[in-house]
């Protein structure tokens, strides 16, 4: 048995590594910016950071893929929990 205290030990992931994270939210103008500058918070200047963005289908919807250069798994676990507690993001994949 591993009782290991670094998440990363038993992450599948192999940090560094480049990784998507898909948020949704209202078509709104700044929503993108938001999102990004909420990630960057935990990236710093040397992210990486690549954005995508598709919006729905009747245009009500954005989703914005921002891949970033993760680090560690408690980098992306702050990521997650601060664009999760974020009132203009509906959904983190």
């Amino acid at each position: 048995m591993n009782f290991s205290t670094d998440p990363d030990a038993e992450s599948p992931l192999q940090f560094p590594c480049r990784f998507p994270i898909k948020i949704m939210g209202r078509q709104a103008e700044g929503f993108e910016a938001h999102v990004v500058g909420l990630i960057s918070d935990y990236t710093g200047t040397d992210g990486g950071i690549e954005v995508s963005r598709r919006p729905s289908t009747k245009g009500n919807f954005i989703s914005v893929t921002v891949t970033i250069t993760a680090t560690s798994r408690a980098q992306l676990d702050h990521i997650y929990q601060q664009l999760s507690a974020s009132s203009q993001v509906l959904m983190v994949l």
